[in-house]
């Protein structure tokens, strides 16, 4: 450190410059050339789409996470001026030269720099020498498979980082004197860097679990302390762990929903309120129709239960067979189905069984929950019937039709109830878009509802509508809601067909809260999978722990330039060795302390204890959940449980040094093994350099050296 003095003010600095270096070394590697290849590199061809869609503030879902992590990127690329029009449709497509791809991968590539100074300070934190420290940051430092998972628009290293930044806060946090209140800043920042993680990908849950959990033995420990209030302790760990990363996580949200205003591509997964509150979209068709739905509605009337793609009640001029492929026969009346296309056939008018008109009366008489209406289908003016016969797929339920009387003993029942799921009170009144209605039979109490089967050829492969009775039926599947609506005013068939293509407007402002949004939001990201299928890249948990497998990120089109994700194989070796040596020595010291015998003081013994806490850990809850998925997975999900492995390795072998090893010769022979490890190291990331950056280019032969494994895929061309 350096002091200078002038009086009277005096001005102290004290530098690590070990830590100076390696944050430079760690910027050097992560940044220089950023913009090389100039080409879209393996998943940036899956982020950008969403980037883009955040330039043109169009809403989207994506099942694999939450927002977070996508407004980093977008922010990088609003940085660096990106107006979103780019067509990501394939890896190693060239960006034009109006689009600044230093400033894309910009972000990613200084958290992944900064994980460096991070796992640095992190081991001291855990109370371990400077030299352990160092020797952590330059197993970080000089990770191929991080660096490039560093250098491109991809999420993994801004997951480490805010993971590492949560466990260093806290850390910080536990390690300070309790009489310092300025300490509680560093929980606060441990539980917004929580959120962080989970915001960037679930994954980041574990982590924060296992935070909780040790979080929890420390404050148990504390509980003893009657020097301490205790009450005031808890609650502040209680508010900066729990409390503020729940209510982050919504601010994302909120976030994420300002922005996204527009309606886009996957509007159609998410129910009428929730599109008809985005610009463009449903709100254009919906807007200013009336609120209350009325005898003499005209109204489209979607199914709630039709995920992913939404369908709308439906019939046409084509009736059941007379008998079915199996012999069973049908009432031969007309096919009621449920469509997945805006189409005329799908408008219903709701009529008054004690009035003849189909017209809305003045003022209008709207519906209310509990009343009973009978629906009429407006191209074909036949009544909405439910019967005791069976329907075409589904046996078990009543078949749906549109009444026509063969006179053959088979009266009309075409009376239904409206029940208004949502309702607030017992007389709500059926609204537009805002109301899921069950439609109660009223001859046989069963309940409108999509079965979900297809019907064959006859049917036009539309899907099946069947009521069923309600202990039966599965409640989800249940529900209606009126999308498109207008007052009808038309007694003549011909003149009732015409208005069925012209809205109504009647200015009406339908906000639906943010609260029912990010709830309705979180629940399809959870529920709603997009197909996985088998990646040619795709690996399996236990091969990347003795990494059998790699990935073809970038290949040039004409050169052997390329780049891959591959670890540097010596520290992966390394930190594998050291995971088992601790688990053996973990085990060794609680049979001894068991039967007495107390090899390391207290203090160490604790140190010990927290180190397996965080490092193993930390390893075991980011890659033991992986086992259980059965997602697509890639070695890159790998990598931050491996950064553990690289904050445990140093450590425990300093340990090794100074409680296990006695003779001077033992240790002299420890640090030389250790010196020929960091250098073969290093010499094993210059070697898979070229593979890291890209450049320089080698020739096949060349490639063909690096080919350590047998199992990885190194492409080339022989020219």
């Amino acid at each position: 450190g350096w002091t200078c003095s002038i009086l009277p003010l005096v001005m102290t600095v004290q530098m690590d410059l070990v830590l100076l270096l390696v944050s430079v070394l760690a910027f050097w590697t992560r940044l220089s050339q950023l913009s090389y290849p100039n080409a879209v590199v393996f998943d940036e061809v899956y982020y950008g789409q969403f980037v883009s869609l955040y330039m043109k503030r169009v809403f989207f879902i994506d099942d694999s996470g939450p927002p977070l992590g996508h407004m980093i990127l977008a922010l990088g690329a609003y940085l660096g001026g990106f107006d979103g029009n780019f067509v990501w449709n394939r890896i190693g497509a060239e960006y034009p030269s109006s689009v600044n791809v230093w400033s894309l991968r910009l972000l990613p590539a200084l958290c992944g720099a900064l994980c460096v100074p991070l796992v640095y300070l992190l081991t001291l934190e855990l109370k371990f020498s400077h030299l352990s420290a160092l020797g952590a940051a330059l197993l970080l430092l000089l990770e191929n498979s991080l660096i490039v998972q560093s250098r491109f628009m991809l999420l993994e290293s801004v997951l480490i980082f805010f993971v590492l930044l949560a466990v260093f806060s806290y850390l910080r946090f536990h390690n300070a004197p309790s009489c310092s209140w300025f300490r509680y800043g560093w929980l606060l920042l441990s539980g917004a860097s929580c959120a962080a993680a989970i915001g960037v990908k679930y994954m980041g849950v574990f982590s924060h679990l296992l935070l909780l959990g040790v979080a929890s033995l420390h404050t148990w420990t504390m509980i003893g302390d009657r020097t301490l209030n205790v009450c005031l302790q808890c609650v502040c760990r209680v508010v900066c762990l729990l409390v503020v990363p729940v209510l982050l996580y919504v601010f994302w949200f909120y976030i994420h929903l300002s922005i996204l205003n527009r309606s886009g591509p996957h509007d159609q997964l998410m129910s009428s309120a929730f599109q008809a509150s985005l610009q463009g979209g449903l709100s254009r068709i919906t807007q200013g129709q009336p609120l209350e739905v009325a005898y003499g509605s005209q109204v489209t009337l979607r199914s709630s239960a039709s995920q992913p793609i939404p369908c709308w009640l439906h019939s046409h001029k084509a009736n059941y067979p007379i008998r079915y492929e199996n012999g069973r026969g049908s009432s031969h009346q007309q096919q009621v189905t449920c469509y997945p296309f805006k189409d005329v056939n799908n408008w219903w008018i709701i009529k008054d069984p004690s009035r003849q008109e189909l017209v809305v009366s003045s003022p209008p008489r709207p519906i209310r929950h509990g009343d009973v209406i009978q629906l009429v289908h407006g191209m074909t003016s036949r009544f909405l019937n439910s019967h005791d016969v069976a329907a075409p797929m589904s046996p078990h339920a009543q078949e749906i039709s549109g009444y026509i009387d063969f006179n053959v003993s088979m009266p009309a029942q075409n009376l239904w109830r409206v029940e208004v799921s949502n309702r607030d009170s017992e007389s709500e009144v059926w609204k537009t878009i805002l109301s899921e209605v069950r439609l109660v039979h009223v001859n046989t109490s069963a309940v409108l509802k999509l079965s979900g089967v297809s019907l064959p050829d006859w049917g036009f492969r539309q899907l099946e509508v069947v009521a069923e009775k309600l202990f039966k039926a599965h409640s989800s599947s249940l529900g209606w809601t009126v999308e498109e609506h207008r007052y009808g005013t038309s007694e003549e068939q011909k003149e009732r067909e015409a208005e069925l293509h012209s809205p109504t407007h009647i200015d009406v402002d339908r906000k639906i809260s943010f609260w029912a949004k990010f709830l309705e939001l979180q629940w399809k990201m959870l529920t709603v999978k997009q197909e996985d299928s088998e990646h040619k890249y795709s690996s399996a948990p236990l091969e990347w722990i003795t990494m059998e497998t790699n990935i073809a990120y970038w290949l040039h089109p004409t050169t052997n330039a390329q780049i891959h994700l591959i670890g540097n194989p010596v520290s992966w070796g390394v930190a594998n060795l050291c995971l088992m040596a601790y688990q053996l020595l973990a085990a060794v010291y609680l049979l001894r302390r068991r039967r007495g015998f107390k090899d390391l003081p207290d203090g160490v013994w604790s140190q010990f204890v927290c180190l397996g806490c965080v490092c193993v850990g930390g390893w075991l809850v980011n890659f033991v959940p992986f086992l259980l998925m059965e997602k697509t997975l890639f070695l890159y999900h790998y990598l931050p449980a491996q950064c553990y492995l690289y904050l445990l390795s140093p450590a425990l072998l300093e340990h090794a040094h100074t409680h296990l090893l006695s003779s001077a010769t033992h240790r002299r022979a420890l640090c030389m093994c250790l010196s020929a490890g960091l250098l073969s190291v290093f010499l094993s990331y210059r070697n898979f350099c070229p593979l890291t950056y890209g450049s320089p280019e080698l020739s096949a032969n060349q490639l063909q050296a690096l080919k350590w494994r047998d199992t990885w895929d190194i492409l080339y061309r022989r020219h």
